[in-house]
């Protein structure tokens, strides 16, 4: 079993709930009512990604992102 490592985005929404997705896998984006729910619910959405790119012999992406905040004064 290969093991992969993705950076991943979360988002708390408006309405309550967080929106999580992988900036290295184009459309892979999932959500949860609370914290733990999306962090499960990326990781299985992560998990059919990649096995769908092995299934038909496409290249899994190499995650290549780097998160660093940023002050601007205005």
């Amino acid at each position: 079993m290969t093991e992969f490592s993705y950076t991943i985005i979360f988002e708390r929404e408006e309405d309550g709930g967080y929106h999580a997705f992988a900036p290295a896998l184009p459309g892979c984006h999932s959500q949860g009512d609370t914290y733990e729910e999306a962090v499960e619910n990326i990781r299985d959405a992560v998990r059919l990604y990649i096995e769908s790119l092995i299934a038909h012999g496409e290249k899994v992406p190499e995650d290549d992102i780097t998160i660093k905040p940023l002050k601007v004064a205005v």
